[in-house]
């Protein structure tokens, strides 16, 4: 079996770094966290090796969904009645559980930090809305069997995350894969993507002489 690190014990890079200290100047700056423990905590933040000792500096900062690093260790993403959702820096593991009955569910995985170059959704959608968005240079593969259950593929401008935002288990060169899995009666389930380059006789719009 290969090996994944759990979600708090994947190295931190640079950039989530400073997500972190971004959210400290902040609360420094509203009165949540004085002159010397915004000192401290910024210190910790560029001494952090792992996105664990990043996400314990801003626990008592912000509520879970505006946290600048999660690690959320909820076995589902559930929207049942009501919406669920995940986006931002998150960790998404290699198997994932989906739940969108009579609710929604959206994934937005632009910054998210893959645990795997193969990703496989488990989603169960009754008469309910699965959402998923994804950056360019990730493949999509819708699998199961979903009856009378409505399949979108939307191509749009996406800001965000460059190409291979994504990291966690993957290595470089490698193009992720993310496996759709559903069994569900009705609804819809909904994916966003990049537009692709337009081409002209086998070249892209702009690279033509003249």
């Amino acid at each position: 079996m290969t090996y994944r690190p759990a979600p708090r014990d994947i190295r931190a890079s640079d950039s989530e770094r400073d997500r972190v200290v971004t959210l400290l100047g902040e609360a420094a700056a509203d009165g949540r966290l004085t002159p010397a423990e915004h000192v401290d905590r910024v210190e910790r933040a560029y001494q952090a090796r792992t996105l664990g000792e990043l996400a314990s500096l801003t626990t008592d900062l912000a509520g879970p969904g505006a946290q600048p690093i999660q690690l959320d260790g909820r076995r589902a993403v559930a929207g049942i009645f009501g919406r669920d959702s995940r986006s931002g820096c998150w960790v998404v593991p290699e198997s994932l559980p989906v739940v969108a009955v009579f609710g929604e569910v959206e994934l937005d995985i632009r910054e998210a930090l893959l645990q795997s170059s193969r990703i496989i959704i488990y989603a169960t959608v009754i008469l309910g809305t699965l959402h998923l968005i994804v950056p360019d240079g990730v493949v999509v593969e819708m699998t199961g069997t979903a009856l009378l259950t409505r399949r979108v593929t939307r191509t749009v401008r996406l800001p965000g995350a460059p190409s291979g935002s994504g990291r966690g288990g993957r290595q470089p060169g490698d193009q992720p894969v993310i496996e759709l899995r559903t069994a569900g009666i009705g609804g819809t389930i909904k994916v966003t993507a990049p537009k692709r380059p337009r081409r002209l006789g086998g070249l892209r719009r702009g690279g033509l002489a003249g």
